[in-house]
């Protein structure tokens, strides 16, 4: 059996790490990037090294002789889907979620307003968001959020940049923040400290950094027996403003109504205090109270959601962001089974889970995938001949692992973990050059 799998993510290899279990099995792994890893590479923070380490198993993957990586190749543009289904027995859909929700109030579009996802694209070097401008010239900022991302981003500002000068962070993020005014960074959560999404060891990061003040206010934070987040702020809260250069200011109950702005550019944002009703599910939602106060920062970053994007050819749900599925099998707009097509990972469930949560989840699409198969088409045209006839340039594994080589030699020229190339074409002509080398 031939299976492709777009996406080249976590859920991508994992799902191809079940697939390539069942003997007589070979995977086909494409990726719009001539890199592989997904938000392992362009996703994690510079400064969480061993949640990167993962690598080392996908790596183990890619050296299966059943498997073969396609970068470079994107659908939609390359290779379209019914270009699959003539090649393919089976295809999997691992494409994550790779735009995010916006906050829906006035002023959004104003300079200095971002997406956290361009920003942590933008510092990790990837390609999308290596020429995005942020400017760090103000002294606050607002984080609209309190997930793994609003995280990241914020201990990326109020972190000392040369604790960040011997990672894999891009040249040109690093600089901009070595000049970095922003001292200030206002955390904020629609509702309390007991539903944060953040984890005991996220938060303990922040309140860790040497180079600034985690600062919660007492009367945020409700006492909740057993919280471990809960009783780590109330004794953070015990603290006061501190002494350190950099404030994190964690505020919880409290949304932005309206991005405020002079001359085009942010100055402050609008936040409602907010109360905690039942919502009738035994969770509480956030309700506003109409008690209003404003914030003057200068950067405003959202990061409250990742969606997907609907990708040419194949089922879409607009309102969920997701690629319409029943235990990952996916599903037209009609509901009904579009044959021999799968998802897994966030295009799957939504943006839930670490890293390690979509194991499972593609490991359950794969049994959905053993129970439906009816065994492989012999005869099948294979993709290369395709590709080569369109003039794809892309990038098997073998020439990935010299593109690695020579970053990772750029970064010890330059006492780094890693050196990233930021642009496609810079990267094709290193891998060209390297090709044709060895």
């Amino acid at each position: 059996m031939r299976i492709a799998i777009i996406g080249s993510g976590p859920s991508g290899f994992y799902a191809a790490e079940a697939l390539l279990k069942r003997p007589g099995v070979v995977v086909d792994v494409f990726d719009r990037l001539p890199t592989p890893y997904g938000l392992v590479r362009g996703g994690v923070a510079p400064d969480h090294q061993k949640i990167k380490s993962v690598i080392r198993a996908y790596e183990k993957v890619a050296a299966h002789e059943g498997f073969r990586f396609f970068g470079n190749v994107m659908l939609g543009r390359d290779v379209h889907v019914q270009d699959l289904r003539g090649l393919y027995d089976q295809i999997v859909y691992a494409v994550g979620n790779e735009s995010d929700r916006r906050l829906g109030v006035p002023g959004e579009e104003l300079t200095g307003s971002h997406s956290a996802t361009a920003f942590v694209g933008w510092y990790n070097g990837h390609p999308d968001h290596c020429d995005d401008d942020f400017d760090l010239g103000c002294e606050r900022a607002a984080v609209v959020g309190v997930g793994n991302v609003a995280m990241d981003v914020t201990r990326i500002l109020a972190q000392d940049p040369k604790k960040l000068a011997e990672t894999d962070i891009a040249d040109y993020a690093l600089e901009a923040l070595m000049k970095s005014r922003v001292r200030e960074i206002w955390l904020l959560g629609r509702r309390g400290p007991a539903q944060a999404a953040f984890s005991p060891a996220e938060i303990h990061e922040i309140g860790e950094l040497e180079s600034a003040d985690l600062v919660v206010r007492p009367d945020e934070v409700v006492p909740v027996p057993g919280n471990k987040n809960v009783e780590y702020l109330a004794a953070r809260a015990a603290l006061g403003e501190g002494t350190k250069p950099k404030k994190v200011r964690l505020r919880f109950c409290v949304s932005p109504v309206e991005i405020l702005g002079e001359g085009g550019r942010v100055t402050g944002l609008k936040i409602e205090r907010n109360r905690l009703e039942p919502d009738g599910r035994g969770d509480l939602r956030a309700v506003g109270t109409g008690e209003f106060e404003t914030l003057p920062v200068g950067l405003v970053f959202r990061a409250v959601g990742y969606r997907g994007v609907k990708i040419p050819g194949v089922p879409f749900d607009e309102k969920t962001g997701k690629i319409p599925n029943d235990g990952g099998r996916v599903l037209d707009e009609r509901g009904a089974r579009v044959p021999n097509e799968y998802v897994v990972g966030w295009a799957k469930r939504g943006p839930s889970g670490l890293i390690g949560t979509n194991r499972q989840d593609s490991v359950a699409t794969v049994h959905a995938m053993e129970e439906d198969a009816k065994g492989g088409t012999p005869g099948q045209p294979d993709i290369e001949a395709l590709l080569k006839a369109r003039g794809v340039s892309y990038v098997t594994f073998d020439a990935w692992k010299l593109l690695d080589q020579h970053e990772v030699d750029l970064g010890a020229a330059a006492k780094k973990l890693r050196e990233k190339l930021v642009r496609i074409e810079e990267m094709l002509e290193v891998v060209r050059k390297s090709t044709v080398d060895s």
